[in-house]
C-alpha cells in the first residue's frame, strides 16, 4: 500500500513517523520546505517525495494542512488522484472542508473523508513530530452522507494500525459544534487567561493547575484564526455560555453571598462527574 502525506509539520511528520515504525506501506511526503523533505528522507521518515507520479499511485493520502489550503490541494489535484483513493484531511474544522471536497470528489473518481487526529502538542514543525504521537488518541472521521461501509471500515483499519486507539464517525456539523467545546474554547480560554498582570509575577507560586490552563495559550494565531472563524457560530454560543456562567461566580462574590457561591461550586464538580 502506497501513503501519501500532504505537509510534514507536527501531525504530518507524526503520521508518516508512525506509519513506517508501524506498518510496511511505502510512504511518501511533501512539504513546501524542501529541507524538510530532505531531512524526512536522510532520518527515513519517508520513502521519498511525493510527486506528481508517486501521488497518482497512492491508496491513501493524508492532508494535515489549514482548511484553505486543504481545499486548495484537493482542487489543484482532483485529476490525479489516483482511481478509488481516499483523501483524508486533518484540518481542525470540517464543514467548510468537506462541503468542498466532497463536491470536488463527485466530479472525479476518488474518495474524500474529512479526518481530524484528536491528538498533538503547542509545538510545530517536523522537528516535533514523533512515531509515538497518536498512541491510544481518537481519530474522526466525517464522511459523506451514505458513505460507503467499506470505505470506512477500510479507513479506519489504516488509522488503527498508525497507533491510533479509537476511530469516532460523525457529520461535519457534528464534529465542528462538538470541537468548539472541546478544543477551540479551551484554547480562547487559556490564551485569554495568560493576558492577566499577574502571569508575570506568577513564578514560584504556581503549580499544576497554571500549567494545565495555560499550556494550550502557546498556540499557532495564523492557523487558530482561521479555525475560530470558520467555526465562529458554534464558537461564539460556547464562548457567550461561558462568559455568562463566569458572570455568575463574579456575581456571587461581589454580593457577599456564600450560598449562592457554594452552590455553583457543587454545580460544577457535578456536572464534571457526569461528563465524565
Amino acid at each position: 500500500m502506497n501513503i501519501g502525506v500532504v505537509g510534514l509539520g507536527l501531525i504530518g511528520g507524526s503520521i508518516a513517523k508512525s506509519a513506517k515504525k508501524n506498518t510496511n506501506f511505502k510512504v511518501y511526503g511533501y512539504d513546501i520546505n524542501e529541507a524538510v523533505v530532505k531531512k524526512a528522507i536522510q532520518e527515513k521518515s519517508i520513502d521519498g517525495e511525493l510527486t506528481e507520479k508517486r501521488l497518482a499511485v497512492c491508496d491513501y493520502v493524508f492532508i494535515p494542512l489549514y482548511p484553505e489550503a486543504v481545499v486548495e490541494y484537493v482542487e489543484k489535484n482532483a485529476s490525479i488522484f489516483k482511481d478509488g483513493a481516499v483523501i483524508i484531511d486533518c484540518a481542525g474544522v470540517k464543514r467548510s472542508v468537506c462541503d468542498k471536497c466532497f463536491k470536488i470528489a463527485e466530479n472525479y473518481n476518488f474518495v474524500f473523508v474529512g479526518g481530524h487526529p484528536m491528538a498533538g502538542t503547542q509545538f510545530s514543525g517536523f522537528e516535533n513530530s514523533k512515531d509515538t504521537m497518536f498512541y491510544n488518541a481518537p481519530f474522526v472521521l466525517t464522511p459523506k452522507e451514505n458513505e460507503d461501509i467499506l470505505v470506512l471500515a477500510n479507513a479506519r483499519e489504516v488509522i488503527m494500525k498508525l497507533g491510533f486507539g479509537r476511530v469516532s464517525v460523525m457529520t461535519p456539523q457534528k464534529h465542528d459544534k462538538l470541537i468548539a467545546f472541546t478544543s477551540q474554547l479551551a484554547h480562547v480560554v487559556s490564551n485569554a487567561f495568560v493576558k492577566s498582570p499577574s502571569a508575570i509575577e506568577r513564578k514560584g507560586i504556581s503549580a499544576g493547575s497554571y500549567k494545565d490552563l495555560t499550556r494550550v495559550a502557546y498556540l499557532n494565531e495564523n492557523m487558530w484564526t482561521e479555525l475560530f472563524l470558520d467555526n465562529k457560530d458554534n464558537l461564539i454560543f460556547e464562548l457567550d455560555n461561558i462568559i455568562n456562567e463566569l458572570k455568575k461566580y463574579s456575581d456571587a462574590m461581589k454580593n457577599d453571598d456564600p450560598e449562592t457561591l457554594r452552590q455553583l461550586l457543587k454545580d460544577g464538580r457535578e456536572a464534571k462527574e457526569r461528563a465524565d
